[in-house]
């Protein structure tokens, strides 16, 4: 678990390479940056509810009403992936907690911070995503 200390990051701090890895100025970089992801997903869920809500009148019109039910499934498409990227982000916030963030679920190392800046929820490093990446497709390949 990481120490309890508080940080007072610097906005324009960026993690770098010649600081230790996952120490806790970048770990509190990192959980920061997921706790504002997650707020920005949840915001856009309830801007979500609200405009289905207020589009619950009936349309006149075939061609209207067919093109919000259209509209209405692509929303709740990207709310449900939504839900999910909180669920990763939740997670990858417990990781950071139990001090097991930023380090390869499969081999332990680190991740690598621009991976982690690119994708904060990655779990693993490079080389294995892409050794995970091939299984998939030989998979489908196969199937």
């Amino acid at each position: 678990m990481i120490a309890e200390e508080t940080f007072s990051l610097d906005p324009d701090y960026r993690p770098h390479n010649d600081e230790p890895f996952m120490n806790p100025r970048q770990l509190a970089y990192f959980k920061s940056k997921l706790l504002e992801w997650k707020h920005q997903l949840l915001h856009d869920s309830l801007e979500t509810i609200h405009h289905l809500q207020e589009e619950s009148h009936a349309e006149p019109d075939i061609l209207d009403l067919a093109a919000n039910e259209t509209e209405r499934n692509l929303e709740l498409r990207a709310r449900d992936r939504a839900r999910k990227l909180i669920n990763k982000i939740d997670e990858a916030l417990h990781r950071v907690e139990d001090g097991s963030y930023g380090y390869c679920e499969e081999t332990g190392e680190p991740i690598g911070l621009r991976r982690l800046e690119a994708r904060p929820i990655a779990t693993l490093c490079i080389e294995a995503q892409e050794r995970h990446e091939r299984k998939e497709k030989s998979y489908r390949e196969e199937g």
